[in-house]
């Protein structure tokens, strides 16, 4: 596929998800009422204000809230010209205005961008990563960070993030009621099927959320390598500075779960989780994609 292609398939895909995801919410919110009947409709909106306050209340700040959590530092200009004159050939290939620069004083290479919005937007970089890599890998890395800026990448995570807490919340609240027993599973009358479907439903929805949010992550990271192409025209720039990050083993000292998607590659070790619940694509293959655009010419 060109860039373009892939683009559209990545947006496809990541709509599909998210109607996954809420389709997973309904069966939950089903699975309630089979089990335990219409005593447990309070309980609904409980689970999703408790999921919107927590998740949402982070991305309005996300840009403050991430530079805490990474300890990064705002820069200006006249701190890194070069750096800033490659952000705006990027800016001025995007048409996107200005985000704010910080840096993290880390020998890791990496780089990561957040924002609620392009008026809000915020892009990161390691000392590591401007050590590390030329001006057409850098150009890549910057590209692929205001991608995830031109997708609202953040929004789409919030999104996510929200509908997987609503159900986990809501999972674990009716766990404990069935701990504590009660409600129509008692119920001679009710059908068994339905109960031992709900049930099952109930049990594995937390975990399928959680999948759900992942892929979606990963998707969303597909789609910035296809978007970051489409603002430099140059796929072999982010191919390159992908290559360099593959061959380095050191990793951000910031490597918390919390923020571990919004890195361009993960800071966590790929052996504590299996492909399913990783947030990023494994890095040979956004190569291998890359490599393809540029055969395509």
């Amino acid at each position: 596929m060109d860039f373009r292609t892939r683009q559209a398939t990545n947006k496809r895909t990541t709509v599909g998800l998210l109607i996954a995801m809420a389709v997973l919410m309904w069966l939950v919110v089903y699975a309630a009422l089979t089990y335990f009947g219409a005593s447990t409709v309070g309980i609904v909106p409980i689970a999703v204000a408790i999921a919107l306050i927590s998740v949402w209340g982070s991305y309005y700040g996300s840009d403050k809230l991430v530079l805490k959590m990474t300890g990064a530092k705002l820069i200006q200009e006249s701190d890194n010209p070069k750096l800033f004159n490659l952000i705006h050939e990027v800016i001025i290939a995007s048409g996107l205005p200005m985000p704010k620069v910080a840096i993290v004083i880390d020998d890791a290479p990496n780089a990561f961008a957040t924002g609620r919005d392009p008026q809000h937007a915020l892009i990161a970089f390691t000392t590591g990563i401007l050590d590390a890599m030329d001006r057409d890998q850098l150009q890549g890395v910057i590209a692929h960070e205001m991608a995830h800026v031109a997708n609202r990448d953040t929004l789409v995570s919030a999104v996510a993030a929200s509908t997987a807490g609503a159900i986990a919340i809501l999972s674990d609240i009716l766990a404990r009621m069935m701990w504590f027993g009660g409600g129509r599973g008692r119920d001679r009358n009710s059908n068994p099927i339905a109960l031992v479907f709900s049930l099952v439903i109930l049990v594995l929805a937390p975990v399928a959320a959680i999948l759900l949010k992942s892929a979606i992550s990963r998707k969303r990271e597909s789609l910035a390598d296809a978007t970051a192409v489409a603002f430099t025209r140059n796929p072999a720039g982010l191919r390159s500075a992908l290559e360099v990050l593959a061959r380095d083993s050191t990793v951000v000292h910031q490597r918390s779960t919390a923020v571990a998607h919004i890195w361009i590659e993960s800071p966590l070790d790929a052996s504590a989780a299996s492909r399913l619940f990783s947030t990023h694509p494994p890095i040979a293959e956004r190569i291998a994609v890359l490599k393809a655009m540029e055969s395509l010419g």
